[in-house]
């Protein structure tokens, strides 16, 4: 005769098998975090509009002309999920060869842009170039979401190219501040104006996040030498 089976006996979970279902429900949480963060982070690349890149040409000042530039801020986006936008660098040119110059503020488009974790740089053009934008060492990330080395860092890394004014028009005066219009690496017949991400060093200018000063020339050697490693600032476009 079958015993009747009472009410803890039929609800009562085996003990051998308590550790899977403990085991089972742990994977499930870690999964539904992950899932979680893998949105987030999806969202905030989706959204990122502005970045300093991680890596320059490797050849000094010579990106292969502003164009040039412009594909290195495109090749990084796509890397970090988001080539669908179109990116431009923020540089100015010289007029040459009958083709006028062109001013850094008037190719990255209308804002506003954020960085790599969601956080505004600035509503506009007029506000990028005012004391109100919020472009800083912790907010100025590169593509990847990292802070630029600066002051106080091995190595310092601070120095952007720009070519470029504190209002984003191509730097004056007779002396080449492009390295003929981002296509030279050599010393001794130009510059790059640059800016400082960090928004720190010596001299009046050194809080300038695009014009701070020159470099020593248009090489790696002395772009590094100055207190940078070629790195450009992206804007998308759309």
């Amino acid at each position: 005769m079958i015993a009747a089976l009472g009410p803890r006996s039929i609800n009562a979970t085996p003990s051998k098998e308590r550790p899977m279902v403990k085991w089972i429900s742990v994977a499930i949480v870690v999964m539904v975090m992950a899932a979680t963060v893998s949105f987030q982070v999806s969202a905030q690349q989706n959204q990122m509009s502005f970045f300093v890149t991680s890596a320059g040409s490797g050849n000094g000042a010579n990106l292969g002309g502003v164009a040039g530039g412009d594909k290195i801020c495109q090749t990084l986006a796509a890397g970090a999920g988001a080539g669908a936008k179109t990116w431009h660098a923020y540089l100015s040119t010289k007029g040459a060869d009958g083709k006028p110059g062109v001013n850094a503020k008037d190719r990255i488009g209308n804002g506003p842009w954020y960085n790599a974790k969601g956080v505004m740089i600035a509503k506009s053009v007029a506000d990028l170039h005012s004391d109100s934008n919020n472009l800083k060492k912790d907010t100025a990330l590169t593509e990847k979401g990292t802070v630029v080395n600066g002051v106080g860092d091995t190595p310092n890394q601070h120095d952007i190219l720009t070519g470029s004014q504190a209002d984003g028009t191509l730097q004056p005066g007779d002396g080449d501040t492009t390295c003929n219009n981002w296509t030279s690496n050599s010393d001794g017949s130009g510059s790059a104006q640059l800016g400082h991400v960090d928004r720190m060093g010596r001299g009046a200018t050194a809080s300038s996040w695009n014009s701070a000063h020159p470099s020593r020339g248009c090489s790696q050697p002395n772009l590094i030498a100055t207190g940078g490693n070629g790195y450009l600032y992206c804007f998308a476009t759309n």
